[in-house]
């Protein structure tokens, strides 16, 4: 299977903590997706977002500065049990929050469509939370 790469980057007007805990607190992450989601926040714990369509395990966590997760998506282009990798890593920038964003192994078929998908579901949603 082919996959690609998706690199962004975002820059939020909330403290680095704040955009994690958004991430990573099941209440918070529910709030700006507006769909169910259950974390187990420690290295090796489960998560599901998005009422079950996204889950995975966190791999790497350095609260306020780095989530590292496993992430697989229910879609046909998604083998079974196939997951990529996805890097959140914080900065203090600018009175905020630069997250710069890396999704590694994303089957090349949906990579377009998934790539919007975090800016429509994550990126745009949390500012919108994170700046009120």
């Amino acid at each position: 299977m082919k996959t690609k790469e998706i690199n962004q980057e975002v820059h939020f007007k909330a403290r680095p903590h704040d955009v994690y805990e958004a991430l990573m607190n099941e209440d918070k992450h529910a709030e700006f997706t507006g769909a169910e989601a259950e974390i187990d926040a420690k290295v090796g714990g489960k998560y599901m977002a998005h009422g079950g369509y996204i889950r995975g395990e966190n791999l790497e966590l350095v609260p306020g500065k780095l989530i590292v997760q496993s992430w697989h998506a229910e879609e046909d282009y998604f083998p079974d049990e196939y997951y990529s990798k996805i890097t959140f890593e914080l900065t203090d920038k600018d009175g905020g929050t630069l997250l710069k964003f890396k999704h590694e192994g994303v089957p090349e078929s949906g990579a377009d469509s998934i790539a919007d998908g975090w800016v429509t579901y994550y990126w745009e949603p949390m500012k919108e939370m994170l700046e009120r």
